[in-house]
């Protein structure tokens, strides 16, 4: 439950941003043109004009997103732009494609895909295309190792505040973000957390409802807002239904069917990018067997983990493999913990708190193409780019410092 300070949220996140600006020698702000960071960025640059002090902008376009969202990122760059140093980037990036076992993953702004791009690459002077501009950067990264990345190479080795927009009552795992007892956090404040080194993430809107946002943009309409959320609400979708991201992850798919109503000629190109996209669309609101939502039923003469074993042989060799490791860690993790052998189903109550486990559960990850089974529990496994990037950088260095004598 909420306790409250007795001051608004408002007032908070304002004082939390200036707590940023007192304690970090560079600020930069993660901004996806959504509701949440739109909001934060205005929040961050009223503060930074006051102080008559530059902060960065990272914009992530990952290539299928509405025209509304890149015309209102080039719209707050504009309302900014005497006070902010951009980083527009349109590199190829690996992201979660939900909507196909036979295309598990996709890569934004792929050359060799290039007459599929659901989008022109925007043109202006930020726009990072090359993947040469970052020195940490490969092809096909993805977006987490980037995002971690990004915030090292743009500290310089000083200590720096990442602005991220997340709310804590938006999803269990932004919660948890925030309530994390384990993590390092800036001053002891729960709203940051220790990205790397002496960088730290900071959420001054954690604490936020969704009525809360748009109050703001109700009590500031000469602040620019992302007008798709407008057709949103003209489609029949409430303010907590409303995201935005890539259209194609697992959470986002949902909204997939949106984009033939609010931008139809951005629909035809969103359907043609990625494999399985159009009969997502279709089926998406489907429960039971369709996509693994709400109750599902296994077939006649079979158990929940033999259903279980026929979905994984049906798959492609690839994604099958992923799979199976998945579920076997997961079970060796339920072995060590008293349970011999995984049983067919338990109660519900118990399995969605993920309290017991059952084969009908890896049923739904698997009718869900749940890639990392959080489903299960599970989560993303930690990434090893920075320990390689900084791997990298040992290398060149210990390479130049042995060509020198040479030169000289």
């Amino acid at each position: 439950m909420k306790t409250g300070k007795g001051v608004s949220v408002l007032e908070a996140a304002r004082s939390r941003v200036r707590y940023a600006f007192a304690h970090f020698e560079r600020i930069y702000v993660s901004f996806s043109a959504g509701k949440d960071s739109s909001v934060m960025l205005h929040l961050v640059m009223e503060e930074a004009m006051r102080q008559k002090r530059k902060v960065g902008v990272l914009i992530i376009d990952l290539e299928a997103q509405y025209k509304l969202t890149i015309s209102h990122a080039e719209q707050m760059l504009d309302y900014y732009k005497d006070w902010i140093e951009p980083y527009w980037v349109c590199l190829p990036i690996k992201l979660r494609n939900s909507v196909s076992n036979y295309e598990p993953v996709w890569c934004a702004w792929d050359q060799s895909r290039k007459e599929d791009w659901v989008r022109e690459m925007p043109q202006r002077d930020c726009v990072i295309s090359d993947p040469a501009y970052f020195d940490f950067f490969e092809p096909w990264m993805e977006f987490e190792e980037f995002i971690e990345l990004f915030a090292v190479w743009y500290s310089k080795g000083q200590s720096t505040g990442a602005f991220i927009g997340i709310r804590a009552d938006e999803s269990l795992n932004r919660y948890r973000t925030i309530a994390d007892a384990g993590k390092e956090m800036h001053g002891n404040h729960k709203w940051t957390t220790r990205v790397i080194n002496d960088v730290f993430n900071v959420y001054p809107i954690y604490d936020w409802h969704v009525s809360d946002i748009w109050k703001y943009v109700a009590r500031y309409p000469e602040k620019p807002h992302n007008e798709v959320y407008d057709r949103m609400h003209l489609a029949g979708l409430s303010p907590s239904q409303m995201r935005l991201c890539q259209p194609y992850g697992d959470d986002q798919k949902r909204g997939l069917w949106l984009y033939h109503i609010i931008e139809p000629e951005t629909w035809g190109r969103v359907v043609s990018r990625v494999n399985g996209a159009n009969s997502g669309a279709l089926y998406i609101e489907e429960s039971g067997n369709v996509n693994g939502y709400n109750k599902i039923k296994k077939p006649p003469n079979h158990t929940w983990k033999s259903f279980a074993l026929l979905l994984l042989q049906t798959m492609p060799e690839v994604t099958r493999v992923h799979y199976v490791d998945r579920f076997q860690k997961w079970i060796d993790g339920w072995n060590k913990r008293g349970y011999q052998r995984i049983p067919d189903e338990c109660p519900p109550e118990l399995e969605k708190k993920y309290w017991a486990p059952s084969w009908r559960r890896i049923c739904k990850v698997l009718l869900r193409n749940d890639w990392w089974c959080k489903g299960l529990g599970l989560t993303q496994p930690k990434s090893d780019a920075y320990a390689r990037y900084m791997g990298i950088k040992k290398a060149r260095k210990s390479s130049t410092q042995a060509a020198t004598p040479a030169q000289a």
